[in-house]
């Protein structure tokens, strides 16, 4: 997902994701709880809808048979056009995972 990040994946550590050398996305890191859990803000970095640490992704992994199930909960977005065009994506990026791991993608 993307082409580079710079990541500090502990509380109050950074997440800032550049997705295509244009677009980036950056926020905190909340909970880090390996190898089940991860919860970070998300937001666009020159965006005034979705700004930088707006709202909040929540992944969990949980084990399903033989694969494992991932849990995917972005809340907080402020519209329902925001809402969709999140949705869309990581559908997009959990789809393109799911082609190179054993894991079932659900978005809530």
């Amino acid at each position: 997902m993307g082409i580079g990040a710079e990541l500090d994946p502990r509380p109050g550590g950074i997440f800032r994701l550049d997705v295509d050398g244009v677009h980036h996305a950056a926020g905190r890191f909340v909970a880090v709880e390996p190898p089940h859990r991860v919860v970070f803000t998300w937001g666009w970095e020159g965006s005034p809808e979705v700004a930088p640490g707006s709202t909040t992704v929540e992944i969990t992994l949980v084990p399903d048979g033989e694969g494992t199930l991932l849990r995917l909960r972005h809340t907080d977005l402020p519209t329902e056009e925001q809402r969709a065009s999140h949705r869309g994506g990581w559908v997009q990026y959990t789809r393109k995972l799911a082609t190179l791991l054993p894991i079932h993608g659900e978005v809530a």
